[in-house]
């Protein structure tokens, strides 16, 4: 990757640094054309999901398109941002919107009963293995020697995103339209409880830890910043919002477990 420049940058520098990558402009731009399309042909089309579906691309637009793309490539605490719009703002966006049914709309009338993808869906997005793809996926980016990769080879740092994000999209697709079985809400409590502990510790170490583990440092050095700093920043940022996002969604489970124990006490 080429770095903006080794010296720090002012606002108005750093405000052109918008990129347009030819590989996320098409993906983005053949969502967008999927999803409209069939939105236009489908017969109740809903106005809140296609808000929902477009805040998500423009979030993934925003992430991978913006300043904040060109400035990942020097500071980690950059980097991190985007991976957390990609993963706590845009995949549960477009899980709201539940884009796979509008987008078969789009297919020939012809093509669309052949479509048969639920069953895979409904395996990956089983709690268990929804939560263990997205985490190893969290854990195994974060080693140095793929973290580090993903920096120098954009290809790899494709991947790296791509993981992200669909990763992303089946986790919060399981937790709020999972198959919880007999067990109920307290599946999805566990959950949530699972995903904070892991991404909890793995943030610890980032902010807590005393050396650099990426390759940011030469560039943040370059920056005339401590890259120590830059990266217990980029802990925080994956620590306080992941932290305060979870926490809500666990509490509003715990109550919906608590009024189903509840309403089925009264059953009793």
């Amino acid at each position: 990757m080429s770095h903006p420049g080794n010296h720090v940058p002012d606002i108005s520098e750093w405000m052109g640094w918008w990129t347009f990558d030819p590989l996320v402009l098409a993906g983005l731009a053949t969502a967008v054309g999927l999803y409209t399309a069939g939105m236009l042909r489908m017969p109740r089309p809903q106005p809140t999901r296609a808000i929902a579906f477009y805040a998500g691309i423009l979030t993934c637009a925003l992430a991978l398109l913006s300043p904040i793309d060109r400035a990942s490539d020097v500071l980690f605490s950059a980097h991190m941002v985007q991976h957390e719009l990609l993963m706590l703002v845009a995949a549960p966006l477009v899980v709201l919107a539940k884009p796979y049914a509008t987008i078969l709309w789009a297919l020939p009338d012809r093509a669309r009963p052949h479509v048969r993808f639920t069953r895979t869906w409904n395996t990956l997005t089983v709690p268990a293995v929804a939560l263990g793809l997205h985490a190893a996926a969290r854990i195994a980016w974060h080693v140095p020697a793929l973290f580090d990769a993903a920096l120098a080879d954009e290809r790899i740092h494709a991947v790296q995103h791509l993981t992200f994000f669909v990763t992303a999209v089946l986790f919060w697709s399981s937790l709020a339209y999972g198959r919880y079985g007999r067990f109920g809400y307290g599946v999805g409590v566990a959950f949530v409880f699972c995903t904070m502990l892991y991404t909890g510790l793995l943030a610890a170490v980032l902010t807590l830890g005393q050396h650099a583990l990426y390759a940011h440092a030469g560039p943040t050095l370059r920056w005339g910043l401590d890259p120590v700093e830059d990266q217990q920043r980029a802990g925080l940022l994956m620590w306080v919002p992941a932290a305060v996002v979870m926490t809500s969604i666990g509490l509003a489970i715990f109550a919906a477990w608590l009024g189903q124990a509840e309403r089925a006490a009264e059953r009793e």
